[in-house]
């Protein structure tokens, strides 16, 4: 359970630190309903880290699911409150003490951009700063 809590945490605190508790529980949820989708994989840990490995085991660089985790910088967290939130966010998650506001969604995006597949899925709403979509399909 704790390795699960970690990785689901730093999911929330590097995609939605500087978001309020509704955008930091749709992360959070986003990583949960793919979890429970049997077209990815069946751990928080797995769906974080998902994407394509070289022969080292070293995720390719921006090839991710999640940026953060394959982007060249330091994962650990630098904002020791910011850090503890995320924390209490993703232990509320994993307990499913939270609904699934989110409408099944399986994918988000930050505001600011447009990803192609956006117009191929179903959107469920903003949450904090970033939108989300679901499979029309899922």
């Amino acid at each position: 359970m704790e390795l699960m809590l970690a990785c689901l945490a730093l999911n929330i605190y590097w995609e939605s630190r500087n978001q309020g508790i509704v955008g930091q529980l749709a992360v959070g949820q986003v990583v949960m309903n793919r979890v429970a989708d049997k077209r990815y994989p069946d751990t928080p840990c797995k769906v974080v880290m998902q994407g394509p490995v070289y022969r080292s085991g070293y995720p390719v660089r921006h090839r991710c699911q999640f940026s953060w985790y394959c982007d060249g910088k330091s994962d650990k967290p630098d904002d020791e409150y910011a850090w503890a939130y995320a924390q209490m966010v993703a232990a509320d998650v994993l307990r499913g003490e939270v609904p699934d506001f989110t409408g099944g969604s399986t994918h988000y995006h930050a505001y600011y951009v447009k990803p192609y597949w956006s117009d191929l899925m179903l959107y469920q709403g903003d949450f904090g700063s970033h939108y989300f979509f679901r499979e029309i399909d899922g």
